[in-house]
């Protein structure tokens, strides 16, 4: 019994020393701001001997671990904070070195702190690769690349064959992009294998190109007539659509980089459905599925026919397409269920809910309308031009205007002024209240001037105080289709153009307004104009004409 007593005071005296050689490399005045940093034998037990020296051993081992560690951070530690490195001897106190994650120094991470990474941080990545070969290196981006394979395999989007020596053979590349939601927050990444197809020559490659979108004025019309019948929309998103068009042309294609089967390193792959990049690419999706719904019972509309409508028993489905994306909805919830299950049952589909986040749009649907604006991309074009921290403007544009060509200014960069008015120009769909500066700016496009681009900096100075504005489509309106139109007489400086602009609108929705200059009578070509428009919108929607 005095031999094991006689061991165990041993070890712990062993164990003090290395406490205390270890507390060497830290001041006096440390050692006295927290006198219970220090350690007596006589306050450490231990019930089991064998388990007393396992734990002897360990925190000898360890003890000389935490001694350098200690050496290191006091050679770069401030003396004047001796509680952060109190702090961190804390943590790794009756700690097995090898057993702890991380690096000690790096302090405690709460919950809070990584409430935005915890999300999709472990599964997703937040970079996005410029070639293949930096994407190969990345986990995340290989099984992108491999699910973007597996669908071709699925689809059944070409056939491995040896390489025509009569034919030419296409190039293709990888594109890598992350799918982020309307907050900004990454929810996947895609990686597309698009083909070269500016090699691609007309008439040997492919014939016709063209393929019907919907445009914003339609995708408005839409959201109106929905708030009007008091209907939900939906939306739906075909994934890899373009591998469901199918094409007539002899299409050979280079391997993807990347994933040469060695076997085969003189064969190609010979195309039987479209693949992205390809210039009947958009055409052939737009057939197959044009047909589709022909098929099924759907009518296609006379001037827009991006839209497709089935009636029965009183009730109308409504579907819109904008190439994969499609927004539907439907007097009866019940078509809605069925036309889910009749494009599920034929494609692949990556997302189908209610309509949120469409072409750049934010779309909030309420009990009492439909409410819908871009304030997402307001954000997005200040950072992009370095005005996220300007100041804010009252109006778009300063009253009597006075802008000319200004031949004797200093010009700007031309691709910098294009890009901002082009932001603005589509912006414009859920902000009429720019539409009038942003046209008459679009003018000096060709040589633009320092007086022009502060009239630019000035509309978006206005769009940083009005990020969130929008347009509210009220339910239950009639569809009476009410036109304004005004213009004033040879107001232009540089050529004495007349400028004339029309508002149209749906209800109590507006829906299409436009600004521009004119070289003809200015009410005679916007009554010309009008006409024409309202009887698209009568045909479409069947609305009553003032």
């Amino acid at each position: 019994m005095s031999h094991l007593m006689t061991h165990q005071k041993l070890k712990f005296s062993d164990k003090q020393e290395n406490y205390e050689h270890l507390f060497e490399m830290i001041s006096e005045d440390f050692l006295e701001h927290d006198k219970a940093c220090t350690f007596k034998s006589s306050e450490i037990s231990c019930p089991n001997p064998k388990e007393q020296e396992n734990n002897t051993t360990e925190n000898q081992n360890s003890g000389a671990l935490h001694q350098t560690e200690v050496a290191k951070q006091g050679e770069t530690s401030n003396p004047s904070e001796p509680t952060v490195v109190q702090n961190r001897l804390r943590w790794i106190k009756g700690h097995v070195h090898s057993d702890i994650i991380g690096n000690p120094a790096d302090g405690v991470r709460t919950r809070s702190a990584t409430a935005h990474e915890c999300a999709y941080a472990g599964f997703l990545s937040t970079i996005e690769p410029k070639s293949a070969k930096e994407a190969l290196n990345d986990p995340d981006w290989i099984q992108a690349m491999q699910e973007e394979l597996d669908q071709f395999e699925k689809s059944k989007v070409w056939d491995l064959v040896p390489k025509p020596k009569d034919k030419s053979v296409i190039g293709s590349k990888w594109v890598y992009r992350n799918k982020s939601d309307e907050n900004g927050i990454i929810t996947r990444n895609k990686a597309r294998l698009v083909v070269k197809g500016y090699c691609q020559q007309e008439g040997i490659d492919y014939d016709e190109t063209f393929a019907p979108v919907a445009r914003l004025e339609a995708v408005r019309i839409f959201l109106a007539y929905a708030a009007s019948k008091d209907f939900k929309v939906y939306q739906m998103d075909v994934k890899s659509a373009f591998l469901n068009g199918k094409i007539e042309e002899e299409v050979y294609v280079q391997p993807p980089e990347g994933f040469v089967d060695p076997k085969f390193q003189n064969h190609v792959y010979r195309l039987n459905k479209a693949l992205y990049g390809l210039k009947q690419a958009p055409r052939a999706w737009y057939e197959t599925l044009s047909n589709f719904l022909i098929n099924s019972g759907f009518t296609k509309g006379t001037i827009d026919t991006t839209l497709f409508l089935k009636t029965h028993k009183g009730h109308t489905l409504l579907v819109q397409i904008y190439v994969d994306d499609i927004i539907f909805g439907s007097t009866n919830e019940k078509f809605c269920k069925k036309f889910q299950k009749l494009m599920t049952s034929h494609f692949e589909m990556s997302m189908i809910g209610e309509l949120t986040f469409f072409l750049g749009l934010q779309v909030k649907q309420r009990i009492d309308g439909i409410f819908f604006s871009q304030s997402k991309y307001v954000k997005t074009i200040l950072q992009k031009y370095s005005l996220e921290n300007c100041s804010v403007s009252k109006t778009p544009m300063a009253t009597g205007n006075k802008l000319d060509s200004d031949r004797d200014g200093i010009s700007v960069d031309i691709k910098t002024y294009r890009g901002m008015i082009g932001s603005l120009l589509y912006l414009t769909a859920s902000r009429p209240d720019i539409m009038f500066a942003t046209c008459f700016l679009a003018r000096y496009q060709c040589d633009p001037k320092v007086s022009h681009l502060k009239a630019v900096k000035r509309v978006f100075k206005y769009l940083k105080g009005t990020s969130e504005l929008g347009l509210w489509y009220p339910k239950d309106t009639n569809l009476e289709l009410i036109a304004y139109t005004d213009a004033d007489y040879a107001g232009c400086k540089i050529d004495r153009k007349s400028t004339s602009g029309t508002c149209q609108i749906l209800g109590e929705n507006w829906y299409v307004g436009q600004a521009r200059s004119k070289t003809v009578l200015p009410h005679q070509q916007q009554s010309q104009n009008m006409l024409q428009q309202q009887a698209a919108v009568h045909k479409c929607c069947g609305c009553k004409l003032n």
